[in-house]
């Protein structure tokens, strides 16, 4: 294995090298532009580095605490720029600048709603986290419950998410890698899904960690330069840089036909509310799936066992929440200014139609295209090598969430009923891994034209419906039960996929359906799946008089002292 292990990084980095280098100037119609040499030596520069990381991480990681936490070992600093890093994902970064490049002002309920999660994840779960949870969010919520059922839920509610998750950054690493080399969309999606693998096969949590830490320091830095420039073009006035996006809005209107006084109208319409969400109770389901989500998301919740205690995973969430949020507003600011520098481009954009040229999907791109606008090639070729650091983190720590709910949640506890040894673990894990890159592969081909924005919060609401509700009940509620938990969970799971694939985003513009068709109107299905999820557990709950249910009921005090106080968890020890 060591061997093996040695060869791997020099031979995956001559086959990305290869393939970037090969990507060549035209490729038939998938060609979108001349291949841009920086991007290309900072992209073999950045996978070089990544792969010694690797290297490094897979000979400190011996077992399956290392390869699922990195030993807990992590400081709360470190991984508070992890988490900011796993969160500042392509959706963030490129789907949220696209959104706000369409709709203006709208597009910034994606940054309010990602972030207000925040606050609630710091007060009512980080600590309880830290103190409950070993590997996954499933020894948290089945602390005190029956281990089969309530295992197999949660490996099916983090799988469900984890590939809505992995549909958009592979989306975007496709989009990304198609627009600056001109290589097929599909190879594209390939590369990436092949880095993702080696990632997380040999180096596990550790690795994982490392590369999202330099991502994030990455971004943050090139975010905060593009930023800078874009309000250096406006003598850093706001007010300055809104006018004009209102002037461009305005001219793409008349240039489509529309009357002069429509065509302002259209245009100031990017300064106020519903381009993007038409109806009340959308913006609320919306809304909702945004904030609660990220209580949910498996592999969010997954970074709160790899700090020593408590109070670093509180440190975490401080410096996460300070990262993320400093990031959202720069990103709105980017979004802006995609539209007064690419739209008004017309060697970026069709300037009548005021869309990215490229076809579906390149819209994504708003925010590359703004720092080639305000930093020429270099910078260019910067953000995009950054853009795709992004995606290979975001991606690689989702893998790692999805492998564990399979070998640990099921494998290990369900069926060896615990008492698998931790070398059958890592390889059950390392064996998922290779199915999941292979499904975000398939899944990211067929996905090609959604806002990748847009499908995160999809996977959102269905963290926020199937996960959240059994998870925070249990912690908080000492009538909660296994059956409970697990039948309002799958209720919540079920509700949230079903009502998505209905909806007009999938039915209709994925599954090519007429307009009209969709059998649920809503935006986002959070508002009533997560209501049905949380009724679900509440009510067979209640309802559960069984010999099982009073003794989980018993058991909550323990439980409640052991999450509130750490006693017992220094060594996160199985239950």
């Amino acid at each position: 294995m060591t061997r093996a292990r040695t060869f791997l990084a020099p031979a995956a980095l001559l086959a990305c090298t290869g393939a970037a280098w090969a990507a060549g100037g035209d490729l038939g119609e998938t060609a979108k532009q001349a291949t841009n040499w920086i991007a290309i030596i900072m992209f073999t520069a950045f996978v070089a580095l990544t792969l010694w990381i690797t290297k490094w991480a897979a000979g400190r990681t011996k077992s399956a605490a290392d390869f699922y936490t990195a030993g807990g070992g992590i400081t709360g600093f470190q991984n508070g720029l992890a988490i900011a890093g796993d969160y500042m994902s392509a959706a963030s970064f490129l789907g949220i600048s696209a959104s706000v490049m369409a709709t203006g002002y709208d597009g910034l309920i994606y940054s309010i709603g990602f972030l207000v999660g925040w606050p609630i994840l710091t007060f009512l779960l980080a600590e309880r986290l830290r103190n409950l949870g070993k590997f996954t969010f499933a020894d948290v919520a089945g602390y005190r419950f029956a281990q089969t059922p309530f295992r197999v839920f949660a490996a099916c509610g983090t799988l469900v998410v984890v590939a809505f998750y992995l549909i958009a950054q592979m989306v975007g690493a496709g989009q990304l890698i198609k627009l600056l080399f001109g290589l097929d969309y599909w190879i594209a999606v390939v590369l990436v899904g092949v880095l993702m693998m080696i990632y997380v096969l040999f180096g596990g949590m550790t690795a994982t960690t490392w590369v999202q830490i330099i991502k994030a320091c990455l971004l943050l830095a090139g975010v905060s330069f593009m930023g800078f420039m874009v309000l250096a073009k406006y003598g850093f006035s706001p007010e300055a840089l809104f006018a004009d996006g209102v002037r461009v809005k305005t001219r793409i209107a008349e240039s489509g036909g529309a009357a002069s006084d429509v065509a302002a109208k259209l245009g100031l319409s990017i300064m106020g509310p519903g381009g993007f969400i038409k109806d009340p109770i959308s913006a609320i389901s919306f809304g909702m799936a945004l904030m609660f989500g990220t209580l949910g998301l498996p592999h969010i919740l997954m970074r709160f066992f790899t700090v020593p205690d408590a109070k670093e995973a509180r440190k975490s969430v401080f410096w996460a929440t300070t990262w993320i949020g400093y990031f959202y507003v720069i990103i709105f600011i980017i979004g802006f200014g995609a539209i007064t520098l690419v739209l008004s481009n017309p060697e970026m954009a069709d300037t009548t139609k005021g869309v990215i040229k490229g076809g579906a999907g390149t819209a994504n791109m708003a925010a590359v295209l703004v720092a080639k606008s305000v930093g020429g090639d270099v910078f260019y070729g910067f953000i995009s090598a950054v853009a795709f650091a992004t995606i290979l983190a975001v991606v690689a720590g989702l893998t790692l969430s999805g492998a564990s709910a399979v070998s640990h949640d099921l494998y290990a506890t369900v069926f060896k009923n615990g008492k698998a040894d931790s070398a059958a673990e890592l390889r059950v894990s390392r064996l998922t891994t290779l199915t999941l890159g292979v499904i975000a592969v398939l899944l990211g081909i067929v996905f090609e034209k959604q806002n990748i924005a847009f499908m995160v919060s999809l996977a959102f609401a269905v963290a926020a419906s199937a996960n959240l509700p059994p998870l925070m009940l249990s912690v908080l509620w000492k009538d909660c039960t296994t059956k409970g938990a697990v039948i309002g969970g799958f209720l919540g799971l079920i509700s949230s996929v079903a009502l998505t694939v209905v909806s007009p985003a999938v039915w209709e513009a994925t599954l090519g359906n007429p307009k009209g068709s969709a059998w649920f109107p809503y935006t986002s299905p959070a508002l009533f799946s997560m209501t049905i999820g949380f009724v679900g557990v509440w009510l067979f709950s209640v309802l559960d008089r069984s010999a099982q249910a009073t003794k989980e009921r018993a058991a909550f005090p323990a439980q409640q002292v052991r999450s509130e106080t750490g006693l017992g968890a220094s060594k996160a020890s199985a239950h």
